[in-house]
């Protein structure tokens, strides 16, 4: 039984690494081939923000979730995923916070009013919840780490926190597909049956997915298989 509880969280690890680059591809490929490229600094904004995508679902939301799946992927010791676990969220926070900059850039040169819309108000507040969990988990596991009593009663507190927060980055994810994709329809600049929109329906489902796959990764050791369809 304990080797089909590994198997199945071992597909769902797998699962998300397939759909983890599928996004990547996904999202590059709109932001580069559909809406012209990338850039920090431009005459055409559309560039600039562009660079926010990217570096919100490669950056923020891809390696969020590989930081999340560390403990399942690596056989290395446990205090060796715990650092690799800490770094890439902590790159997973730093690209989060230059992925918001540049929306922000984009708005400001842009002449557009800034923070009016749900995907604006959760993103902000995601990225400052990481950035909570991330210096929580750092002072009490890595340094200078709490005692082990203090250790054991927060972890389970920090991991479903960590799941909260990292559901939250997805549904932000999805509202700023949905936002993006609404806008340019609106304006006349996308058909709605054209195939950049069937992409970015397609990356907001992928995803979903990826999300769907990265906690059923987590959860899926601690279901007790024993109790479920019994032969009685």
């Amino acid at each position: 039984m304990g080797g089909l509880v590994r198997s199945k969280s071992k597909a769902f690890v797998y699962t998300a690494h397939l759909l983890a680059a599928a996004a990547a591809v996904m999202v590059l490929v709109w932001c580069i081939h559909f809406r012209g490229g990338l850039a920090f600094e431009s005459a055409n904004k559309s560039l600039i923000f562009n660079v926010h995508p990217v570096l919100m679902l490669i950056g923020f939301i891809i390696m969020g979730s590989e930081a999340t799946m560390i403990y399942r992927t690596l056989p290395w010791s446990k205090r060796v995923k715990k650092t690799i676990h800490l770094v890439l969220h902590a790159i997973a926070l730093v690209l989060g916070v230059f992925g918001i900059y540049f929306a922000f850039k984009f708005h400001n040169e842009s002449g557009i009013d800034n923070l009016y819309s749900l995907h604006s108000w959760m993103g902000l507040g995601t990225i400052c919840l990481y950035g909570i969990q991330w210096i929580l988990g750092f002072v009490t596991f890595l340094y200078p780490g709490a005692s082990v009593f203090l250790r054991t009663a927060y972890l389970a507190w920090h991991v479903l926190f960590g799941v909260f927060v990292y559901l939250l980055a997805i549904a932000t994810a999805e509202l700023g597909f949905l936002e993006k994709l609404t806008f340019l329809e609106t304006l006349g600049m996308l058909h709605r049956y054209s195939r950049e929109a069937f992409l970015v329906n397609s990356t907001a489902l992928v995803v979903i997915l990826l999300g769907a796959s990265v906690v059923l990764s987590l959860v899926a050791p601690y279901i007790d298989y024993s109790n479920i369809y019994t032969a009685d």
